[in-house]
């Protein structure tokens, strides 16, 4: 997979974001294989849990479109929507995948695949993680506005309408984005720790529960609220095309 590697060892898989030369920016091509390789790990009985990681200096500094601002087709209201839609879906698969996600991160963590960590079911920081929200001070908006749902509408503010792009380790544990901070060289030991200790559960008992869980937050409107968000993504996207 291009700059995607997928790994299993015994009943934990590994997704990991392999572009450290441009700080993992995700792409179109390796968000394809984000989801393919999701889709192969919810098929394999043998998976319990998966963990998300990123090689290098940063877990990732987003999304890289990679967009022609000299195609004027690619830079269509129509392809824009296009765009920005298969970014949500692509998002959404990690909240919907069946089995457990540990994201362990790093460095950086902006934009979009803040988002992506956002969704996943638990989130381990090292000491150095920064994460991000800046995209209004380019004139962008969030493709998945999952923030207010995690931790809070105060919280979100803050970091949506400031833009932040500094925010440490330790406030986003206070803020409820990540579940524990350890020290960098203790990680990846941490998550796979806690992979393990998931991965000895029931595993239709595990999975039904996320389930459960993710039915929970749906039933108070999370779905409908997220495509609503969308749409006003979609038209701070395509103003003036």
């Amino acid at each position: 997979m291009s700059n995607i590697r997928y790994e299993t060892d015994g009943p934990v898989a590994t997704l990991c974001l392999d572009r450290p030369e441009k700080l993992n920016a995700v792409t179109t091509d390796m968000l394809q294989a984000m989801t393919a390789a999701l889709d192969e790990a919810a098929a394999d009985d043998e998976i319990r849990v998966l963990v998300l990681r990123g090689e290098g200096r940063a877990f990732s500094a987003g999304f890289d479109l990679e967009w022609d601002e000299n195609d004027p087709a690619a830079n269509s209201a129509a392809a824009i929507r296009e765009q920005l839609e298969r970014d949500f879906a692509s998002i959404m698969r990690f909240w919907d995948f069946p089995k457990p996600i540990i994201a362990a991160v790093h460095g950086y963590c902006l934009g979009s695949t803040m988002e992506i960590v956002s969704v996943c079911d638990i989130t381990i920081a090292a000491e150095d993680c920064r994460f991000g929200a800046p995209e209004v001070t380019f004139g962008s908006g969030m493709v998945c506005l999952i923030l207010p749902w995690i931790i809070g509408q105060k919280n979100a503010r803050e970091l949506l309408l400031v833009g932040r792009k500094d925010l440490g380790a330790e406030r986003a544990l206070a803020m409820g984005l990540v579940n524990k901070v350890v020290p960098g060289d203790e990680l990846l030991d941490a998550a796979n720790a806690m992979a393990a200790e998931i991965a000895k559960n029931d595993p239709l008992a595990v999975q039904l529960t996320k389930k459960a869980i993710n039915h929970s937050i749906e039933t108070a409107g999370l779905r409908k609220a997220l495509e609503d968000a969308l749409e006003i993504d979609i038209e701070i996207e395509t103003r003036g095309t």
